[in-house]
């Protein structure tokens, strides 16, 4: 079959380089759980016009059972402010918390591990965890990589010979997980346990999956417990795998406790998985949507791959958005902040700026230069 002219996706194209439809700033509500049910165009309408006239503005939080709303949030929605906030961290803090939520500071480490620390802890567990990654650990990454997408991609070609199947469900959504299973040296029988915890854990508030709190407490503790027993296991009994690299990396004399290697492995099976789910998906979708891109890319596989991958990251912004908190007052294009206020950087926005990019809403597989902020900014070191 000849991907580039004869994918059936069951989608229609759409003229690429479209615009958002016009959405009046009245019509506007961040705070509103509705707004996240709409459709992509919309909420880039919204996103648009919100640059466009109110580029920095406040909205309260979306009242979610069993979180905390707390207070509202400044909503960065330009491309300039959000890399000034992300290369500035002595300003906008991780700490105690990247969502808009409030939780304590102990549960948000506990999901969050390094991404919702300040220096010098943020930096201490970086510089730990930078040097687990040795190039035999990443060449053997690498190799699970390609033998994990192959094993997927021939399943799905056996099993669905009408040439349909769910990508989500048999290769963006198992990929990423198998792959940071491997990487960890996690059995193969464990990983269906693995899929189902972080699916209740990413799914928690969606009334489709999970709006139990007690089942996301249970599996948040059970998902720990497991990291905890294979970082001791680890420690006497070492592997060729990226838990044995954690348990022996050391800077200055200090290594890693059981504890933090846990809360290193949970963000990495919540938010590394989610944000490779969501790239893999969103990446497809375009492609499916935007033939005359997919077949561009095709023609030349290798000589396109990384300004392809840029450019999904860009379209699909995986991290939708992330909170920092002011740690002194701030004025920003003429909008006084306050010291402990919330600020909320949304990369989904940024990634459309029209003073950023050339024709934001076209999906280019060359374009170059792309600074998108896909994965948390990608400057100073926040970088992802």
């Amino acid at each position: 079959m000849d991907l580039s002219t004869n994918l059936n996706t069951g989608l229609l194209p759409r003229v690429n380089g479209t615009p958002p439809p016009e959405v009046p700033l009245a019509d506007i509500e961040l705070g509103s759980l509705e707004f996240w049910g709409r459709d992509d165009d919309f909420r880039d309408g919204v996103f648009a016009t919100l640059r466009r006239e109110a580029p920095i503005s406040f909205w309260p939080p979306i009242e979610l059972a069993g979180l905390t709303a707390g207070k509202g949030h400044w909503a960065l929605t330009k491309h300039d402010d959000i890399h000034f906030a992300s290369r500035h961290p002595e300003i906008f803090h991780s700490s105690p918390n990247i969502v808009i939520h409030d939780q304590t500071p102990e549960l948000a480490e506990y999901f969050g591990s390094m991404i919702v620390l300040d220096d010098p802890r943020h930096q201490r567990l970086r510089s730990i965890v930078s040097r687990a990654f040795t190039p035999k650990v990443v060449a053997r990454i690498e190799a699970s990589v390609r033998e994990r997408a192959h094993r997927l991609v021939a399943a799905m070609i056996e099993n669905h010979p009408d040439g349909q199947a769910d990508l989500v469900s048999e290769l963006a959504g198992p990929l990423p997980l198998q792959i940071i299973c491997d990487m960890m040296g996690i059995p193969e029988e464990d990983h269906e346990q693995i899929f189902h915890w972080t699916n209740v854990i990413l799914g928690f508030g969606d009334p489709d999956l999970t709006t139990d709190f007690d089942e996301f407490l249970q599996v948040s503790m059970a998902i720990g417990g497991y990291a905890t027993a294979l970082a001791d296991d680890r420690r006497v009994n070492h592997h060729g795998d990226l838990t044995t690299s954690l348990v022996e990396a050391e800077v200055d004399g200090e290594r890693l406790s059981s504890s933090e290697i846990a809360m290193f492995f949970i963000l990495l099976v919540v938010a590394g998985n989610e944000t490779t789910r969501n790239a893999i998906s969103h990446g497809m979708l375009a492609l499916s949507r935007y033939p005359d891109e997919r077949a561009k890319w095709w023609s030349d596989f290798d000589g396109l791959a990384a300004t392809a991958v840029e450019e999904i990251v860009r379209w699909a912004s995986p991290v939708v958005y992330m909170r920092r908190t002011l740690s002194q007052d701030v004025d920003l294009r003429g909008t006084k902040m306050a010291a402990g206020d919330k600020v909320t950087l949304w990369y989904c926005s940024a990634n459309r700026d029209e003073e950023k990019f050339a024709d934001p809403w076209t999906f280019d597989v060359t374009r170059n230069p792309n600074p998108q902020v896909g994965f948390g900014g990608g400057a100073g070191l926040r970088r992802c």
